[in-house]
């Protein structure tokens, strides 16, 4: 195909930045030299940041970057950068601090108008057509007009961004069992007990929450803590933000009943669902949530799924340029397609003619309306035969570290759960693609992977994820191969990203170039902060390798948090999942012998957030598993605080001993 304009973004790998490249703007990527040129020319540089399945970003491009008035403007007084906020997130929260400083919200597209050294003097969002005209054109005259201005409010505004995120340190303190109250009473008042979720709408799933949850009704045997957990799960597989048909989360619904999502798909959101309902399913043995994870799986694997072993990372919410066409039916479709079946359809889904989205139907279970199985997966698979016909979403088919350590340690909670060694076997392709492309010789990790070639150097989440992914393998393979790269990990990661002052880890590297700030992510949302994460990385080598500095480091940086850890626990659940176990220091399990495996399988498939599992088949060097092996047979050892038990030979005998 043919196309009249074509920018330096056609070098570039991200389907993001790829679908830019033949814009009339002359865009670059987010290159030294775009920067060199701004200052050789003297002038401004907009910073135009999104993502694949953002929609906002493709009505903005459609409007404004497609259209040649505007390409002019940009051209002849910008240098004009585009990010994708996915491979360079760290570019993104800068720049996302700078608009939420300026105008208290934020979002993508974000538009940020930045001097040629990087600081900005001002970044928005979204803006239609003659608006964006008016911003640069305002923008054109004070940079000619007003420098000395435009020169103190980028350093005043670079100077907020700088101070956004400064944790302190923080002298020791108890971390006691009153506390558990304490943060489900602060998460109590903000759940919706009706229809689940965070009371109103939009409805984000937040997976750590819940799985922080789940954990507090371990601990407290609180009712409350795991009713907010079931109705908030049992609504969203009944509601439209799951997919009915295909298996799988969309990103969020705009509405209060999870009925009308927001249509992307996201791998980081199924990621950390396929562990929580595994982890749900451990606690209430409730198939349907077994049945999640399954159509979660055949999703992943379907549509997500690349044959070097790497998972994708988003689908679009539009296809032929109308969010959600590629989901929705018509009433006269889908009695077309279902036939005698329709009236049996409709108990079990709610349709109508006038339909719940644009006149078309989005489809939602009826909650507690059962027919056999059987049936059920007969519809999905004629209507999956029937919607792949259709014109798919965009695939935005970048590999990011980060977001594949969360989908293996996802198969590797569905194993524990269910047992199925398809899972483990995904997991380790998952492990292996990881190890083969991602990782490298000094333990550094690249960011992202696309067309054979690995070429961002990784985040501070790309570490902790990963971290804790092969930490997670070890525990159910046994492999100590897995446990040693999650410590060269560990010890890259302390050498390269850590803030000396107060413990914690700024998100780049010592290795990245510098940008106007390092920042550090320490807040929970709808994926876990990278700090949260790392520690509870390091807790765990530091008990399963014995190393002292490790859980030193684990209680530094999580003291730091413990104010905002019981005044905003929505925001801060996976620091509260670390905060358990420094309340009662978690029971470290060792198996050994012939038979660990087999035993360590019927162990996973208990909820037990409060054991460590390690094992071997043989003599071991890990210092908990030294002195253990007695051939001929198998024997469980539950240690607490480097204190064990009477060793016992069977799985229900070692469930007694942990309390």
């Amino acid at each position: 195909m043919q196309y009249p304009y074509t920018n330096e973004l056609i070098n570039e790998t991200s389907p993001y930045l790829l679908q830019h490249a033949h814009n009339p703007v002359h865009w670059t990527g987010w290159h030294d030299k775009a920067f060199k040129k701004a200052k050789e020319e003297d002038k401004l540089v907009i910073v135009s940041i999104g993502y694949s399945a953002c929609h906002w970003c493709h009505v903005m491009e459609h409007e404004s970057f497609e259209d040649t008035s505007v390409a002019a403007i940009m051209n002849e007084h910008f240098i004009c950068i585009k990010v994708d906020r996915e491979e360079r997130p760290d570019v993104d929260q800068i720049y996302m601090d700078a608009v939420q400083l300026i105008s208290g919200r934020g979002g993508w597209p974000l538009n940020a108008i930045v001097l040629p050294d990087g600081r900005p003097i001002y970044a928005g969002t979204y803006y239609p057509k003659e608006n964006w005209k008016q911003v640069l054109m305002y923008f054109v005259d004070y940079w000619k007009n007003h420098r000395a201005e435009a020169l103190e409010r980028a350093d005043e505004i670079t100077k907020g961004i700088q101070v956004t995120d400064t944790i302190a340190a923080k002298p020791e303190t108890p971390f006691i069992a009153a506390d558990r109250t304490a943060v489900f009473l602060k998460i109590d008042s903000t759940i919706d007990y009706q229809k689940g979720g965070r009371k109103g709408a939009p409805k984000f799933p937040m997976p750590v929450n819940y799985k922080y949850l789940l954990r507090n009704y371990y601990y407290t045997k609180n009712e409350k803590a795991l009713k907010a957990v079931i109705v908030t799960l049992d609504n969203m597989m009944n509601g439209g933000i799951y997919d009915q048909v295909g298996g799988g989360f969309a990103r969020y619904s705009v509405d209060g009943d999870w009925e009308i999502p927001h249509f992307e798909k996201m791998l980081y959101d199924n990621a950390q669902l396929v562990s929580l309902y595994s982890e749900a399913y451990q606690v209430t043995k409730n198939e349907r949530y077994k049945q999640v994870v399954d159509e979660t799986y055949e999703f992943i694997e379907r549509e997500l799924s690349d044959a070097s072993g790497g998972f994708y990372s988003a689908l679009d919410a539009d296809s032929e340029g109308e969010e959600g066409k590629f989901y929705v039916w018509s009433y006269e479709e889908l009695k077309a397609i279902l036939g005698a079946d329709f009236d049996s359809f409709t108990r079990v889904y709610d349709v109508s003619e006038h339909g719940n989205f644009e006149g078309r139907n989005n489809l939602v279970r009826r909650p507690g309306v059962h027919l056999p199985d059987m049936k059920i997966a007969e519809w999905r698979k004629k209507l999956l035969a029937e919607r792949s016909k259709r014109v798919r979403p965009r695939l935005d088919d970048k590999i990011l570290t980060s977001w594949n350590a969360l989908m293996l340690s996802g198969y590797i909670d569905a194993y524990k759960a269910f047992g199925e060694k398809r899972f483990l076997d995904r997991a380790l392709k998952s492990a292996e693609f990881i190890k083969a492309n991602m990782l490298q010789s000094d333990f550094s990790l690249k960011r992202n992977y696309k067309n054979g070639k690995a070429n961002i150097g990784g985040f501070l989440d790309d570490y902790s994820f990963t971290c804790e992914a092969f930490i997670a393998l070890y525990q159910v393979t046994f492999d100590p191969q897995w446990l040693k790269l999650a410590d060269g990990i560990a010890q890259h990661t302390i050498q390269h990203f850590s803030n000396l002052s107060n413990g914690m880890f700024f998100y780049n590297s010592t290795n990245d170039e510098p940008l106007i700030a390092r920042k550090t992510e320490s807040s929970d949302n709808v994926i876990p902060a990278s700090n949260s994460s790392m520690a509870l990385a390091l807790y765990r080598l530091g008990l399963l390798l014995d190393k002292k500095d490790y859980i030193d480091r684990a209680k530094r940086v999580l003291t730091n948090v413990k104010d905002n850890i019981m005044g905003y626990p929505n925001y801060y659940a996976n620091w509260a999942v670390l905060m358990d176990w420094f309340i009662a220091e978690p029971y470290e399990v060792a198996i050994s012998g012939e038979n660990a495996l087999a035993l360590n399988r019927e162990l996973n498939g208990h909820f037990l957030p409060n054991c460590l599992i390690m094992g071997s088949t043989h003599k071991s060097e890990l210092p908990l598993l030294e002195d253990k092996f007695k051939a001929g047979e198998t024997l469980i050892y539950v240690c607490q605080n480097k204190t064990c038990q009477l060793p016992v030979k069977s799985a229900a005998e070692a469930l007694r001993q942990i309390k």
